[in-house]
């Protein structure tokens, strides 16, 4: 079937909407209103002229041809007269509408911006190094922004309505979405999207953005060569899953990955990567498959090393035996504010597996599978530092034993609220010191001498 079939001729008799809307001509530079009344509109007689879903398909620039011809038909039809900006601007609406993200296409095509939020139809922020910002971008209307958060979902074959007001999705560039609607939402639908990005940030770029020394990024590299086992810790949009996938890149092409994800975001450049990704229960309730499921059947696939995205429940303990059993060199993320928070939690997780082990004896799982644990955190200013890289050392009498070998020492903020402080080594000499020398990475000591107080 052509795309006009259902094409109805023209004719000169006025049409109910010019009736109503075009007792006068538009101005030559229309509002925003009078565009979106038009986008409306021609949208509703595309759908009713049109097959709109053969629309869709087209590559975009035939698309916008298309578009453009159909409408300049419409706008001679109805005598509308706009200008050829407003035209443009008008065909883009209906495209964004139709077949992309609406007002928010403009937010997720800028490669500086991480994270779009949306607080209803008329409240649209965004993060850009680190920093929210506020714009004056809003949907027509709560409908409007509805049919946005449909079109991210329903082709994941998931969906989102009063029975199930919450989803998790994933754009297919891989940006991460999360929308809630009313009545759990109180001022309108909420949608956050965490960008993807299309280059992963390597560990030269975390030393560039200042995150790091140099000297961090080449210990921590030697941590992942010797396959050591390391947990990064750090609070929401700090930066864990950058710096996890940044680490990866260093695991010689000879081993086996298999990485667990809740939500699949790692982008590992090695030629042996087996990823899995966790599934939620489908309408019905049935058909998930959970983390600690994954874990599982990870270890039957002969993996030289295991990545988890992150722990956050009872898979923390088979986490833990894989990290004791032989699959030496793994990495983890998990959600706290310290070193010693980050025990804690994993302490509880475990806990939550299986409430018959004591502490005693969950602490020496701990202590057996965890080697580092680097401290993260997004700043005030929006930076973003490592804090710490510490050590897990065991006790004669059992005890953890948290080590830090480096830190971030914050020494105040300027007149514009910008942090200032440096980074230190504290002057402890690694316990793993002698494993990084079997492994042929050798550390010259002088790095974890402490220095004075520099720059950021």
């Amino acid at each position: 079937m052509s795309l006009f079939d259902r094409t109805k001729p023209a004719t000169k008799k006025l049409s109910r909407y010019q009736k109503q809307e075009q007792t006068q001509p538009v101005a030559p530079s229309a509002s925003n209103a009078r565009l979106d009344q038009l986008t409306r509109h021609f949208k509703a007689r595309l759908l009713r002229e049109t097959d709109l879903e053969k629309l869709t398909k087209m590559p975009s620039v035939e698309l916008r041809v298309t578009l453009d011809r159909l409408i300049s038909r419409y706008l001679a039809d109805e005598q509308v007269v706009i200008s050829r900006q407003d035209r443009d601007r008008l065909i883009t609406q209906i495209i964004d509408e139709s077949v992309g993200y609406g007002p928010l296409e403009p937010l997720l095509e800028d490669p500086d911006i991480t994270e779009v939020m949306v607080n209803g139809p008329d409240e649209v922020h965004y993060e850009k190094k680190g920093q929210i910002h506020k714009t004056d971008i809003h949907f027509r209307d709560e409908e409007a922004l509805r049919h946005v958060i449909d079109r991210i979902v329903a082709p994941l074959g998931r969906r989102v309505d009063v029975s199930s007001p919450m989803v998790d999705a994933r754009l297919p560039d891989g940006s991460r979405v999360n929308a809630v609607i009313p009545p759990i939402s109180l001022k309108g639908s909420l949608l956050s999207i965490r960008k993807f990005r299309k280059d992963p940030i390597r560990m030269d770029d975390l030393v560039g953005f200042k995150s790091l020394t140099s000297d961090m990024a080449t210990f921590l590299t030697h941590l992942v060569k010797a396959k050591l086992n390391i947990i990064i810790s750090g609070g929401t949009g700090s930066g864990k899953t950058t710096l996890l996938n940044a680490l990866a890149n260093f695991i010689p092409e000879s081993e086996r990955i298999v990485t667990i994800e809740d939500m699949a975001e790692l982008r590992i450049p090695h030629g042996h990567v087996a990823g899995m990704e966790a599934r939620p229960a489908n309408v019905e309730g049935k058909g998930e498959v959970t983390i600690r499921q994954l874990v599982r059947n990870a270890l039957r696939m002969r993996p030289d090393r295991i990545i988890v995205g992150e722990v956050r429940g009872a898979e923390a303990f088979d986490m833990l035996q894989a990290m004791n059993t032989g699959h030496e060199g793994s990495l983890t993320t998990v959600h706290s504010n310290s070193p010693d928070d980050a025990m804690r939690r994993l302490e509880a997780m475990v806990m939550m597996s299986s409430s018959d082990l004591p502490s005693s004896i969950i602490r020496e799982y701990l202590v057996g599978a965890i080697d580092f644990i680097v401290q993260i955190a997004r700043l005030p200013d929006g930076q973003r530092k490592m804090m710490s890289i510490t050590e897990m050392q065991q006790k004669e009498d059992g005890a953890v034993k948290l080590v830090e070998l480096f830190r971030y020492e914050q020494t105040g903020m300027t007149e514009g609220g910008e942090v200032v402080g440096h980074f230190t080594p504290t002057g402890v000499i690694p316990r793993c010191f002698k494993r990084l020398q079997a492994y042929g990475v050798p550390v010259d000591d002088s790095m974890f001498t402490p220095v004075e107080e520099g720059g950021a």
